[in-house]
């Protein structure tokens, strides 16, 4: 029995992705990247965050864990020029390791990135519960509500291979129904393949996924979808609890806590099927409304 044109698809972006973030290493602490042959105009940022990790990562005994990272982006980036990836080892101590990475393309710094590692140690353990929603087999797909709606799938939804089954509406959807704007995005999602089983791998993965939604619960919130929206990611950060693997699905609990000034900010918890909260996300963009003629961002009945 052969795979489907559909199967050979997702796993050869999967690949692609995959190779991408293996970083070929220049000098001691100096990496340069790529970005796939298929993808949109400027450099996905969660595929810079993720590849700023793996530089990280790579200076880092395998023995601690990247905890938290906090990153800005600066400027563009160019998918056409490799982006090389300068790591500063800043401390090296007893429990913590850190670092800091900067992203350099035409020589200018278009990202940085400071991430903490840990050495793993026991202590308090408790958590916020994970929201009560759907289980994503219940749920269509974003590639198929898009294909529902348009006829066809965008060429960044299309080819990225990371499955995502949003729990309550669209952005496209609240745009055309006032009804539906929301504070709150929960989304399924997961690597659509099998990811090798090291833990620095997995965290990259959702570091890249982690910037695919959050800026869209803005929009929700005021019912406008991408058209008549300049957007980009300002800041990202992220903290990382336990362990957990990027090719199950994991529930990404986003929220849309204010907007102002051209910027929006939002949140997100991601958790296990089985209810372990695995990191927390915080990213600010930018969001400039080119056309807002007839619109009013008020929410139903406030």
């Amino acid at each position: 029995m052969t795979e489907s044109a559909g199967e050979q698809t997702r796993g050869q972006s999967l690949d692609g992705l995959l190779a991408v973030l293996d970083l070929e290493r220049i000098e001691v602490n100096i990496f340069r990247g790529s970005s796939p042959a298929e993808g949109p105009q400027r450099v996905f940022g969660g595929l810079v965050a993720g590849q700023a990790l793996v530089a990280a990562g790579r200076t880092v005994p395998e023995e601690r864990h990247v905890h938290s990272l906090h990153a800005y982006f600066i400027r563009p980036g160019d998918p056409a020029v490799p982006i090389v990836y300068e790591v500063d080892r800043v401390r090296d101590g007893r429990s913590f390791t850190t670092r800091r990475v900067v992203a350099i393309q035409h020589g200018k710094p278009i990202f940085t990135l400071s991430a903490s590692f840990h050495k793993e140690e026991p202590g308090l353990d408790h958590q916020i519960p994970m929201p009560d929603v759907p289980p994503p087999e219940d749920l269509p797909s974003t590639r198929e509500r898009l294909q529902a709606a348009f006829g066809k799938v965008p060429g960044f939804v299309r080819w990225h291979p990371i499955e995502l089954r949003p729990v309550g509406p669209l952005s496209f959807e609240a745009e055309r129904d006032p009804q539906l704007r929301t504070a709150t995005n929960p989304v399924w999602l997961k690597v659509d393949g099998k990811l090798p089983d090291d833990r620095l791998t997995q965290v990259c993965l959702m570091t890249y996924a982690s910037d695919m939604t959050l800026l869209d619960t803005v929009l929700l919130r005021h019912g406008r979808s991408f058209a008549g929206i300049s957007m980009a990611s300002l800041d990202h950060a992220m903290w990382f609890h336990r362990p957990f693997r990027a090719d199950e699905w994991l529930l990404y609990a986003q929220e849309a806590p204010t907007a102002q000034g051209a910027r929006g900010l939002a949140r997100g918890l991601v958790y296990t099927r089985d209810g372990q909260l695995v990191c927390s996300v915080v990213q600010e963009g930018l969001i400039r409304v080119v056309d807002a003629e007839g619109w009013s961002d008020a929410l139903p009945d406030s």
